[in-house]
């Protein structure tokens, strides 16, 4: 054991096997609701719970527990105007809408397809928030931009799936977008070059007509997603 100090475990709650059964199985009935909108109302949704579901997303697990994350938190319209006018740009030649060849393969484009997405991104402007995640290279838990980072992506990745998860309990819509490639993203927000932008998270309230394609209910069971060895 190092020569740093250590602290007890802390406490879980002390259930028996049948209430651990009715938790797991009440988090996987709200989870299982949340769908990707891409039609938002420009609702506002307070600082606080942005803030909170940020909070959240920091306790993820991660590499030497450099914590290698930044969330940028748009909110400025001209901020969000900006990003939307620089992805929309990525996203036209990524489906080949400004004339050329697509970016993209034919077999991608058809597996987007049944989703039915384009160029087109208004929700990048309509939501209250755009919250774009950063992984940082380096850093360390100083974020001195020197220290190596390990597990980066793994790391990152955890801590969006937590700062989805907390949104969607906070009852909130979502949607994940990889504009490709981001590095606008990295200046719009003022970033380091160490940090490398991996997603937005678009969130806000669905609009009234928003809709979930019926491609996107398709979820594979259990006897899919799971073995037992």
């Amino acid at each position: 054991m190092s020569g740093e100090t250590h602290h007890p475990f802390p406490p879980l709650p002390a259930l028996c096997d049948e209430e651990r059964v009715a938790r797991a199985a009440a988090a996987y009935e709200r989870l299982r609701t949340r769908h990707t909108c891409r039609s938002f109302t420009d609702a506002p949704v307070p600082r606080e719970v942005i803030e909170h579901a940020i909070l959240a997303a920091g306790t993820a697990p991660n590499g030497a527990n450099h914590q290698p994350w930044h969330f940028a938190v748009v909110g400025s319209a001209d901020k969000k105007r900006a990003i939307r006018e620089a992805a929309e740009a990525e996203e036209r030649r990524f489906y080949g809408e400004d004339g050329d060849k697509p970016k993209a393969s034919e077999e991608w484009l058809d597996a987007l397809a049944p989703i039915g997405t384009d160029a087109h991104k208004p929700f990048l402007e309509t939501a209250p928030w755009l919250i774009v995640c950063f992984a940082q290279r380096k850093g360390g838990i100083e974020e001195d931009g020197q220290t190596q980072n390990y597990y980066v992506n793994e790391s990152v990745g955890i801590a969006c799936g937590m700062l989805i998860s907390t949104l969607h309990e906070a009852g909130l819509a979502t949607l994940t977008h990889t504009p490709s490639p981001m590095g606008f993203l990295r200046e719009i927000c003022g970033r380091p070059e160490w940090e490398k932008p991996l997603m937005i998270v678009v969130v806000g309230h669905p609009a009234p007509d928003a809709t979930v394609p019926d491609h996107a209910m398709r979820k594979k069971p259990l006897s899919q997603i799971a073995s037992w060895l």
